[in-house]
């Protein structure tokens, strides 16, 4: 899904965003721009998992990962549900699984060298 896809609630593609949008997505993109951050985001695009869990699949400190999951949780990329005891952490919406998912595929074009999608 494309910018250009989205219609209730978005500005159009001629429109420009107001100062409070500019502000929110350069919060998000500064939260993103960490390796360890876009990592911990790819993971919760496809699914929920606790701080251990996370931990252990992208091999790094559990109190790092804490660390960084409240960070991207205050700026509203992450949301989070309780089960019991365990805290369980997932891309907030869709816009944000789009996000990633799309920055991850760019990334992948200018890694590989494939050939670029046209409008």
């Amino acid at each position: 899904m494309y910018a250009r896809d989205y219609k209730a609630g978005a500005i159009s593609l001629q429109e420009h965003p107001s100062s409070a949008q500019i502000e929110a997505a350069t919060a998000a993109f500064r939260m993103l721009s960490d390796a360890t951050r876009l990592r911990l985001m790819w993971l919760l695009t496809s699914e929920e998992y606790d701080v251990t869990t996370l931990a252990e699949r992208l091999d790094v400190a559990r109190p790092l990962v804490s660390q960084h999951l409240a960070k991207l949780r205050m700026t509203g990329l992450v949301h989070t549900r309780r089960e019991g005891r365990r805290v369980l952490y997932r891309a907030r919406d869709t816009h944000v699984r789009a996000l990633i998912t799309e920055a991850l595929f760019h990334a992948g074009h200018e890694v590989t060298g494939k050939p670029r999608h046209q409008d």
